[in-house]
């Protein structure tokens, strides 16, 4: 089962999420309801008489019709953090973002509250110092994919232990919202590479150059005081591009205009002109 088909890509042409086209590719019995809880879905996963259920991003409430329709009573699911740390629809770039040095999956059952069931393994991993959201999706996806084969044989053979998440220790990690694109240059250097990196490679952090959005998608901080106000561009005469900041520089190492190409900032700024002094962020 999984999301109804949906425009991707630039033209928006509906297309089959990956669980979608590895379904029909396969041969399998597929499903993509609007809204999983509807009659007409209950009833065909019921006369499977499934076992159990295996939720992963899935992006839609379950009612308790569905959460309790296997044979076992209940669904389990593979959550891209160390929970009960960033509950909610964006753990991979809310852990990035707050700075967190390590991640993992949380095996867990699925209960009405978001990601508040009891917890049955735990897969551990650090979070690279340079790792985007892309890259770090990839490795935890691969991680839930072995957590859950794991869980699953400990469920089937009788020896799986549930643990109760502690809700006073619980963070939320919402959907990220527009404005959680836009880099403030007024923040230090080392807080908003961290928001490049939660937000690449997409939909990218941005910020705004003569009122037009430019994409930031790969940048280093670098010590040393800035001698500008924060979003001040800075390019010395090797053609080293800086932006003062809050606190120390930052130094895009990707950038990607409206409507164009993502650029290496080299690449970037043989096609575009732009003047020591400029400022950035302003729309």
């Amino acid at each position: 089962m999984s999301q109804p088909d949906r425009g991707r890509g630039r033209g928006r042409k509906p297309s089959p999420s990956p669980v979608s086209a590895a379904a029909l590719e396969s041969g399998l019995p597929l499903w993509r309801p609007e809204r999983v809880g509807e009659a007409e879905v209950a009833a065909p996963l019921a006369a499977l008489r499934p076992d159990l259920g295996v939720v992963v991003a899935f992006g839609q409430f379950l009612p308790k019709r569905i959460r309790e329709l296997p044979g076992r009573g209940y669904l389990v699911n593979a959550h891209a953090s160390l929970l009960p740390r960033h509950r909610g629809a964006a753990p991979i770039a809310r852990a990035i973002l707050a700075g967190d040095t390590e991640t993992g999956i949380s095996v867990m059952r699925v209960e009405k509250e978001m990601d508040a069931g009891a917890v049955c393994l735990v897969r551990r991993t650090p979070i690279g110092a340079e790792e985007d959201a892309g890259s770090l999706g990839q490795r935890l996806a691969a991680i839930a994919a072995e957590a859950l084969v794991e869980a699953l044989g400990r469920i089937a053979a009788g020896d799986v232990e549930w643990t109760e998440q502690d809700a006073s220790r619980a963070t939320l990690a919402p959907k990220l919202a527009p404005e959680d694109r836009d880099l403030d240059w007024s923040q230090d250097a080392e807080s908003l590479v961290r928001r490049v990196r939660a937000l690449a490679p997409t939909p990218g952090a941005r910020t705004w150059l003569d009122g037009e959005a430019l994409r930031v998608l790969a940048a280093r901080a670098e010590p040393g005081r800035a001698d500008g106000p924060p979003g001040r561009v800075r390019l010395d005469a090797g053609g080293t591009l800086r932006v003062a900041t809050g606190g120390g520089w930052l130094a895009p190492l990707r950038l990607q205009r409206a409507g164009g190409r993502a650029l290496d900032v080299d690449e970037y700024l043989h096609g575009r002109r732009l003047s020591d002094g400029a400022m950035l962020g302003q729309r």
